[in-house]
């Protein structure tokens, strides 16, 4: 863990401590980075899938079929 002073916007620190219930600034801030970095991991494993489903053709196929069932409606 390292030391940083930083300039923080006070409203949105306000905002996250009140929503998640911490305590303390410092919790504040991890809560939020971890937050963060979680979401960016999420969204890159999720992007991999897709890629995958893509070269399997199973996007298309999805697509194909979305289609055929919005046109019987």
């Amino acid at each position: 863990m390292s030391v940083t002073q930083i300039d923080i916007d006070d409203d949105a620190l306000e905002r996250v401590m009140a929503l998640s219930k911490v305590r303390t600034k410092k919790e504040a801030v991890n809560l939020a980075l971890h937050f963060y970095a979680e979401q960016q991991e999420r969204a890159a494993r999720i992007s991999r899938h897709f890629e995958r489903a893509r070269e399997w053709g199973a996007v298309e196929d999805a697509e194909r079929l979305h289609q055929a069932e919005k046109h019987s409606r």
